[in-house]
Order: C-alpha cells, then structure tokens, then sequence
C-alpha cells in the first residue's frame, strides 16, 4: 500500500497480484492490519513521516433483516483517525509523548505551498447483497467518503487520493438510504478495525504499542 514503509522494489504485476491474493485470502479467514495492502500503510504524517504511527487493512460488516453490508479499507491517510471525536491514532509530537494534531499542523503551515505528504489515501470497497443500479452504486461509494470524513481528519486533502468502490450482488430489494447507512457505519467501524489490528512495523508505533505500554498515560 504505502512503498515508503517497507521493501519500495516490491512492486508486483497483475499475475503476482492475483497470486499473492490467491494464497493470503482464498480458503482463509479475512486478516486485519498488517496484511496486504495494509503491509506499509502509515497514517497521521502531517507532522514528518518520523512522527508517523501504523496504518493498515480493516473490515467491518452490518446486518439489517435480510440487508447485509461491508466494508474493507486500506488506511493509509495523512491525516489522523479519529473514534468518537478523539484522535485515535495519528500524527505525534517529536518527542513522541501525546498526538500533534493534524488538523492543527495543516492551519499552522498554510502559507508553506509545498507536498510534504505524497503517497496517502484511504482506500476501499463496500459490499452489499443489496439492489443497486450503477447511479445508485456511485451514490452509496459518497456515503463511504462520509464515512472517511468522520473517521479520518482531515479527511479528502489534498495530499490524499480517497477512494471508495462499491459492489452489489442485487439479491434483497431495499431503498439507497438502508445502504447508505449501513455503508457509511461499515467504512467507520473498517478504518477503526484496520488501526486496532496493525503492528508496530520499522519505526512506526501502533495503536496497539500506545495501549498496551500506555504511552504517555494514554487515554481514551
């Protein structure tokens, strides 16, 4: 996902692509974190890749009745992320005792005109059995870029490519809204799902590192 964060000559070709995804998810249950795209994803870099924490790959699933929705995200965002109006994982000051803030360091550096964040974006698909013609396919991929801007801030920069895609196997009758609801949960709850599972990887701490040592008496 992110080829600054590991072996940058790495880069694979349909064939190995299809290969690597053949043997890490066929037959397997789903992993999140640090596996596939979410091998090199880093988050919060606003404040210098060197402040950065680990990003990675989540998946969240809901169910209405018969109507099922999901959602798998590669999270690797400049920006921080955010669960419950808290910073849940993000960009560090650089002695590394509490979060920077990233929404703060980007109004802070407004007159400096310059990419110091290039090779971010937070991207994913949303699945449902749900019926959706392609205008309406177009219409819930929006609800998962609310998603995005509710769990990532600041969300959709433009040091960010956000992408969201969307696939439907049409089996339950339903309204748009029904799936934009549940799409937009299910994107949330995946970028959290992909922040919680990752690992410590190079210099890059992890939620998991924070909480388990209680970095700078960490709080929720």
């Amino acid at each position: 996902m992110d080829v600054r964060g590991g072996a940058c000559r790495g880069r694979r070709d349909r064939a190995g692509g299809r290969l690597a995804g053949e043997k890490g998810f066929v037959g397997k249950p789903f992993q999140s974190g640090n596996f596939g795209a979410g091998t090199g994803a880093t988050i919060g870099k606003t404040n210098g890749r060197k402040n950065a924490m680990k990003g990675g790959v989540g998946a969240a699933a809901f169910r209405q009745g018969d109507l099922m929705v999901g959602a798998v995200f590669a999270v690797n965002a400049a920006g921080d992320v955010m669960e419950n109006g808290k910073i849940l994982a993000g960009a560090l000051t650089e002695d590394h005792t509490s979060f920077a803030d990233s929404g703060t360091l980007v109004l802070n550096s407004y007159a400096i005109n310059e990419d110091l964040f290039a090779g971010n974006t937070v991207i994913g698909c949303i699945f449902t059995n749900g019926l959706l013609t392609k205008p309406q396919a177009t219409r819930i991929a929006g609800r998962g870029q609310d998603g995005i801007a509710k769990a990532i801030h600041p969300a959709h920069s433009v040091f960010d490519g956000d992408t969201v895609f969307v696939m439907a196997s049409g089996k339950v009758a339903t309204t748009i809204d029904a799936i934009g609801i549940l799409a937009e949960h299910a994107t949330t709850a995946a970028i959290a799902d992909a922040i919680k599972n990752a690992e410590s990887y190079s210099c890059f701490t992890s939620y998991k590192e924070l909480t388990t040592f209680n970095y700078f008496n960490f709080q929720q």
